[in-house]
């Protein structure tokens, strides 16, 4: 998606401290506000304040996903993730894959009244919306920002079914808001956690909630009376795909009380690629032969490793007692109003082994 039907007039209600302090966006959008924030939290980033002129987004027909329509109302994402699928939908901005998609960040500041206004569109029929599939929604601007409490609080007024696939934490702000909304339709949680190694965790993913706090909201949403899916994702090749690795994070996993795992072994499209090799060559060269054997066929990894990564975690999840999200099975989208209003909580779906690594990874 390109951003020629995007502009942003200044927006007074935000903060004093949000001063505008860095060149416009690139791409024709000399009308989007230009902030940096003066905190630790958000040094050396950017943020461009857009109004959308929409915010659902129906995902092409192409996409091996299992739902049809999106919510996304940040571009680039502090997380870090080196991997990061979505990483080269920042060059469709003229900005790059790698730093700038870490540390300029698209945010759709009326993204809770769009919502509101889509819904009520005579042509929407309530389908399922998926949320965290391009950029994490829970990432750290969130918290300055504050769409995702709108956006919840609109589909619980319209009783339309979604889920959040996320690594952050702070999903546990709107807790109460998400209660409401699995009183009147399906509301569907998931984490990502493809390890539980710290060093590994720091050096790959700097900027998300470390796996074990993640692990601990997980289990806050499961005593909150939420199914919570676990993607183990990514299980990074010759880093995180030991049987040591697999083994302590399934047992985690389970621990914290989600209701299933499904693995995610780690693939590179063009830009995140790049990035990743990067990092690799920097902390792991010795390892680098090995990636361009396992990737000289593109973006995905050989379906025979695919196939062993998913036994060998399918062998963990029945030792700790623990159900392997089978393809379709985790983000359940419901078949009539009736049930949506009958159906509390379901974990939200995750593509077979072989489909999208989602927006987190």
């Amino acid at each position: 998606m390109r951003w020629d039907n995007l502009s942003a007039p200044p927006d007074p209600s935000l903060p004093p401290e949000a001063a505008p302090a860095a060149p416009p966006l690139p791409l024709a959008l000399p009308g989007a506000v230009t902030r940096t924030f003066d905190t630790p939290g958000f040094a050396g980033m950017t943020f461009y304040e857009v109004q959308a002129k929409s915010i659902i987004n129906r995902v092409p027909g192409a996409s091996r996903v299992p739902f049809e329509w999106t919510i996304n109302p940040y571009r680039g994402c502090s997380h870090k993730c080196n991997y990061c699928f979505a990483r080269n939908t920042h060059t469709y901005l003229d900005l790059d894959a790698g730093l700038d998609f870490d540390s300029k960040v698209i945010v759709k500041v009326n993204a809770g009244e769009l919502v509101r206004r889509e819904l009520a569109a005579p042509k929407w029929r309530g389908a399922h919306i998926a949320m965290g599939t391009n950029v994490d929604c829970y990432q750290r601007a969130e918290g300055r920002y504050k769409l995702m409490p709108q956006i919840i609080a609109a589909l619980r007024d319209f009783a339309n079914p979604f889920s959040i696939l996320t690594k952050g934490t702070l999903i546990l702000r709107d807790l109460e808001l998400l209660r409401q909304a699995a009183e009147v339709t399906r509301v569907g949680i998931s984490f990502s956690v493809g390890f539980l190694d710290e060093a590994m965790w720091r050096s790959v993913e700097a900027g998300t909630p470390s796996p074990r706090r993640r692990l601990d909201a997980v289990r806050t949403l499961t005593d909150a009376g939420f199914s919570v899916g676990v993607l183990m994702a990514p299980i990074l090749p010759g880093l995180t795909d030991t049987d040591e690795s697999i083994e302590e994070t399934v047992a985690s996993i389970a621990a914290a009380g989600a209701v299933s795992v499904t693995p995610l072994p780690l693939h590179l499209r063009p830009g995140a690629r790049e990035w990743y090799a990067a990092w690799l060559g920097r902390e792991f060269p010795r390892l680098v032969p090995h990636y361009r054997e396992l990737y000289r066929d593109g973006s995905y990894l050989p379906q025979s490793y695919q196939r062993e990564i998913v036994a060998r975690v399918r062998m963990a999840s029945r030792r700790h007692g623990l159900h392997r999200a089978e393809p379709g099975e985790t983000r359940q989208v419901p078949t009539s109003p009736e049930e949506s209003r009958t159906l509390r909580t379901r974990p939200a779906r995750a593509p077979d082994p072989g489909g999208e690594q989602l927006t987190l990874l």
